[in-house]
């Protein structure tokens, strides 16, 4: 039995039918300091105001992005699920709104290194996030790395955040180059959709959005779709020193209510809740076979 089939067989051991898969949404993007690990954070947040359980994974292992806004220290991470038989529950740090937050550490990389029976541990605690939360959102890191790419070809939806500097543009379509020639990759099964952070003026983030995704559309020819604009607020600074998200420091700002039109839009293009679906369980599959 080779290990793809090992990984479906544990998958499919722990599988209940009645039981919903979790949304996964991936935010990624080209080069560091654009403002993505507070996306996901301010996105969690107002998927919280519309009721839904959400948990963040931050899959940064190389910084610590996400507690650092959340202003908490997790006492666990991944790979204390892999090697010390901590289960899922207790590696989820719960920050403001009681959004669940998962540091990944170096657990992925110390994945290639699991046993047979650690591996059906780890797929039966990753498919019990499915019951544990209604969004999980994946914060990658930054860049082209094998790491980040994994998780971009195992995602179904991907949140591309870019600014309008020339080196973000360009390190942007850099990424998606190559997503689009990764051998995993599917331009039918996975939506790309962009977010234009820290722009000055109504309306700058559609245009960066028409410039990059005329290229786009031209040389590598897959779809992506244009989700809003984040625009330059001092406020947001702000929280941020205080390591807070905007949306719960100052919920009026423009960035907060940006991000809340943001999550209104991925709300209303939610897919069909039986069907179309990966789960946790089945995304780190999709790593692991690759290792």
């Amino acid at each position: 039995m080779d290990q793809a089939e090992q990984l479906r067989n544990i998958i499919k051991a722990n599988s209940h039918p009645q039981r919903p898969l979790a949304r996964v949404i991936t935010v990624t993007s080209g080069k560091g300091g654009v403002g993505k690990s507070n996306t996901s954070i301010n996105l969690a947040i107002q998927f919280r105001k519309m009721g839904q359980k959400v948990i963040i994974l931050d899959a940064d292992f190389g910084l610590a992005n996400i507690e650092i806004m959340f202003g908490t220290v997790p006492k666990h991470n991944l790979s204390d699920l892999i090697y010390q038989g901590k289960n899922i529950k207790e590696i989820i740090t719960w920050g403001p709104m009681e959004v669940g937050f998962i540091s990944g550490g170096s657990g992925v990389a110390a994945l290639s290194n699991v046993t047979k029976d650690n591996l059906s541990y780890i797929i039966q605690n990753l498919a019990e996030l499915d019951s544990l939360a209604d969004t999980i959102i994946i914060d990658t890191g930054a860049g082209i790395s094998d790491a980040v790419m994994e998780f971009l070809v195992a995602s179904q939806e991907i949140l591309l955040v870019t600014t309008p500097e020339p080196t973000s543009i360009t390190d942007s379509y850099s990424l998606l180059k190559a997503l689009c020639r990764h051998p995993d990759f599917s331009k039918e099964e996975t939506k790309v959709r962009m977010i234009a952070n820290r722009v000055w003026k109504s309306g700058e983030g559609e245009n960066l959005y028409n410039k990059l995704y005329s290229v786009v559309k031209n040389y590598l020819k897959t779809p992506m779709e244009y989700l809003g604009e984040i625009p330059e607020d001092g406020q947001l600074s702000k929280a941020v020193m205080q390591q807070k998200p905007v949306s719960l420091e100052s919920p009026g700002a423009k960035s907060a209510l940006a991000y809340e039109a943001i999550a209104a839009k991925l709300m209303n293009k939610e897919m069909d809740k039986n069907t179309g679906r990966r789960g946790m369980a089945a995304i780190f599959s999709h790593i692991l076979r690759k290792r």
